[in-house]
């Protein structure tokens, strides 16, 4: 398993969506989004998921955290809430209908449930699993450890754990209804601390 065998989609919603992380975003933070595509489609991979909207599934990945950069911060609503609705206003601007617009908001949306179930919702599911690997560590040896060597290289985690640490309690303080809230009672903060991608680097 290589970066090479996942082609970035070069469509005008896939280009637009990195361009808006890039250009609002810390390079810790796009590149957390970039290596959860890549975790995304490797568990993909593994676990025998397939029919995926790989477009989909990209511009869900790389715009799911947008909701906590200042530009796009809304004081009622969750940041993932938030980084659904960018998802939907740029894949409307790309063309995309109105169903597969709200499939952006939804898998943004699910990547912070608990659990998602694989059959209800492939990409969403995808998505939930490839950043709890990359924020908590979770199922590290389920992707080849040079996959992972090689995707860290390319995309370093860099101040990752303190910069999303810091989101999440901002976060959590300013809106407790929301899974932030849960995130930080659920231990992040040392999640992010020992996360075994962190040794790898």
């Amino acid at each position: 398993m290589r970066i090479a065998d996942f082609p970035v989609p070069t469509t005008p919603a896939a280009r637009g969506a990195l361009e808006l992380a890039q250009q609002y975003q810390s390079t810790a933070m796009t590149s957390h989004a970039l290596r959860s595509w890549l975790w995304a489609e490797a568990f993909a991979r593994v676990d025998g998921v397939s029919e995926i909207d790989h477009e989909l599934l990209y511009v869900a990945a790389v715009l799911h955290d947008i909701g906590t950069v200042t530009e796009f911060d809304n004081h009622t609503i969750s940041y993932e809430h938030a980084g659904g609705h960018v998802g939907v206003a740029l894949t409307a601007g790309a063309g995309w209908d109105e169903a597969r617009r709200t499939r952006v908001l939804e898998v943004i949306v699910r990547h912070n449930w608990p659990r998602v179930d694989s059959a209800m919702d492939a990409e969403g599911y995808l998505l939930e699993i490839a950043t709890g690997l990359d924020i908590s560590g979770a199922r590290p040896d389920a992707v080849p450890e040079s996959f992972r060597r090689e995707v860290l290289t390319a995309y370093p985690r860099g101040a990752l754990a303190a910069e999303f640490g810091a989101c999440v309690i901002e976060q959590a303080a300013r809106k407790p209804e929301t899974a932030a809230r849960r995130l930080l009672d659920g231990g992040i903060i040392t999640k992010l601390a020992e996360n075994p991608l962190e040794r790898l680097m």
